[in-house]
C-alpha cells in the first residue's frame, strides 16, 4: 500500500496517529478460525474425558504435575456460584455479544487471535451450559485438568476452554498495556 499521495501518512499510522478505518477481512478471518478451534478442540477433549475417564477416579501423568479427573462444574473455579449457573450463561452470551461488536473495528491479527481465543473459550463453555445436564441453561461445564494434585488439591479443576479464556485474556492485557491497538495503531505513551 502506497501512501504517496498523503505524505506523512505512513509515519502517522506507525507512530500511532489517525488509525486507518473499516475492517480487516484477514483479522476477522483470524479471530473466526481461533475461535472455531479453540470451541473444537474444547468439545473433543471433554467428550473423550466423559467416555474415558471415571468422577472420583484420577489418572496421575506426567509424573503428578497433572491428573486427569472427570468433574461437572455448576459454577466457576472451585465451584463458586454454583447456585447461579444461568449468571455464567448470561455472561459468556454477553461476552460474545462484546466481541463480535469489536470485530466489526478490528483490523490487528494479535488482537484477533486473543479475542479468538477469549470467544472460543466463552463459547465452549457455554455450549457445556446450554446443552449438558441437569438442563438447559443450568447445564453443568465438563472439566478434568487438575494441577499438582488430584481433585483440585492446589487448584481448581479446568478445562480446554478455560485455558483459551485465560491466554486470551492476558494477551488482550499484554496488548493494551504496550499500546496496541485492536484497529492496528500504536498509542504513544504520554511520559
Amino acid at each position: 500500500m502506497s501512501n504517496t499521495g498523503r505524505p506523512g501518512a505512513g509515519s502517522a499510522l506507525r507512530d500511532g496517529g489517525p488509525a486507518a478505518t473499516g475492517v480487516s477481512a484477514a483479522a476477522v478471518t483470524m479471530l473466526g478460525v481461533v475461535a472455531a478451534l479453540a470451541v473444537t478442540l474444547d468439545q473433543v477433549v471433554k467428550e473423550l474425558s466423559t467416555a474415558r475417564l471415571t468422577e472420583n477416579e484420577p489418572v496421575r501423568a506426567l509424573g503428578g504435575l497433572v491428573y486427569l479427573c472427570l468433574w461437572r462444574n455448576s459454577g466457576a473455579a472451585w465451584s463458586v456460584g454454583s447456585r447461579h449457573t444461568w449468571v455464567f450463561t448470561v455472561v459468556a452470551v454477553a461476552v460474545a455479544g462484546w466481541i463480535g461488536w469489536i470485530a466489526a473495528r478490528l483490523r490487528s491479527k494479535p488482537w484477533a487471535v486473543a479475542l479468538g481465543l477469549v470467544l472460543g473459550g466463552a463459547l465452549g463453555n457455554l455450549g457445556d451450559r446450554l446443552f449438558r445436564d441437569p438442563g438447559v441453561l443450568r447445564g453443568h461445564v465438563v472439566d478434568m485438568i487438575s494441577l499438582f494434585g488430584p481433585d483440585a488439591q492446589y487448584f481448581p479443576v479446568f478445562n480446554v476452554a478455560d485455558m483459551c479464556l485465560t491466554v486470551g485474556v492476558v494477551l488482550a492485557v499484554v496488548f493494551e498495556l504496550t499500546g496496541r491497538a485492536r484497529d492496528g495503531s500504536r498509542r504513544q505513551s504520554t511520559s
